[in-house]
């Protein structure tokens, strides 16, 4: 006779899948907007546009993970600041398009569903939403017992924004003469955790409680430091000023990012030594022993988003940038290429 098996016997909870599901529509309601016509548990999220605010509107769109910044949250077992930064490398790459956030997807992967940690990251990611004014209007969560191991999930999150077409921010205004306007990252943000934990786990095999007298915390503390989030920033920006490109800074650091939105004939200049430089690069740098060059491909080192600006709009942003408490700096200007060497020189 053969013996009779449950979908359970292989690792997988159907009904801890359900009863997950229940406990997230009342955390994940505070997010919506008016414009969303559905609840949580159907087979797909509704969101009515609201056509009329535009002429011509265009559907931003872009999706990410938190990448093996989820080692630190485990290594801590603080699980409810890395929703944050999936919004946070969501959201951050169409508002430099010039879009307004609407709604995010979310997608977790986990070896077995415990309802602690999930419901954890889940009050994450609601806040991230709710900081860059968009609603979480569904998701999945997929419970992998052969594919992850228990204790182990990954995230990925999907975002749509919307932007009229004639103020598509597209780095096509980018002019020789325009400033480089730095605004501060709170740290690391989500990129560069694999030469992170590399350096200081492997290498020097830290401990993520240790207290670190250069960094004023503890090394946990510094590392799971939630990636910032510019949308309103950004939003109070674009009402008063022309932007002529953005962009966020993440894998690839300032030198990889802004030449993404170079236009032909044009080079940045970057002042090296122009911005503050929070303690945490300067800590790897040495525990590593990185070249420069190196800290500038594989990190933010402290700035987390640049806006190329007019030089006569520069100084006026500043004060608006003060103003809205954000920590900014002139860190370069658009010269005109002259060579065929790279498009992105430091003095």
């Amino acid at each position: 006779m053969v013996k009779k098996i449950s979908y359970k016997d292989s690792g997988v909870d159907i009904d801890a899948g359900n009863e997950f599901a229940r406990s997230v529509k009342t955390l994940v309601k505070p997010t919506f907007r008016p414009e969303v016509i559905s609840e949580i548990g159907g087979f797909a999220g509704l969101f009515s546009l609201n056509t009329g605010k535009y002429r011509t509107p265009v559907l931003v769109s872009s999706t990410d993970g938190v990448g093996t910044k989820l080692r630190i949250a485990t290594m801590m077992n603080k699980h409810d600041t890395v929703g944050i930064d999936l919004v946070a490398m969501c959201v951050n790459d169409i508002i430099v398009q010039g879009a307004e956030p609407l709604f995010l997807l979310d997608y977790i992967a986990t070896g077995k569903i415990k309802q602690s940690v999930l419901l954890d990251v889940i009050k994450g990611i609601v806040r991230g939403c709710k900081e860059s004014g968009c609603s979480l209007i569904g998701g999945e969560t997929a419970e992998m017992p052969s594919f992850y191991k228990e204790g182990e999930y990954d995230l990925a999150g999907f975002v749509v924004g919307v932007v009229d077409r004639e103020n598509i921010i597209d780095g096509s205004n980018i002019a020789v003469g325009d400033r480089l306007m730095g605004i501060s990252s709170s740290g690391l943000h989500s990129n560069g955790y694999s030469l992170v934990r590399k350096i200081l786990f492997e290498k020097h095999r830290m401990k993520i409680d240790a207290y670190v007298q250069d960094l004023k915390k503890t090394l946990g503390e510094e590392l799971i430091t939630p990636t910032r989030i510019y949308a309103k920033t950004i939003s109070n920006l674009l009402r008063d000023f022309p932007l002529h490109g953005m962009s966020h800074i993440t894998g690839g650091g300032l030198v990889d990012n802004i030449e993404r939105i170079l236009p032909k004939g044009c080079m940045a200049q970057l002042k090296a030594r122009s911005w503050e430089v929070p303690p945490i690069f300067s800590f790897l740098q040495e525990q590593g022993g990185l070249d420069q060059s190196e800290m500038f491909r594989a990190f933010n080192n402290g700035i987390g988003m640049v806006l190329l600006v007019a030089e006569e709009d520069a100084d006026d942003i500043m004060l608006r940038l003060k103003g809205l408490k954000e920590k900014a700096f002139v860190i370069g200007e658009i010269v005109e290429q002259t060579d065929k060497g790279g498009r992105i020189a430091f003095s």
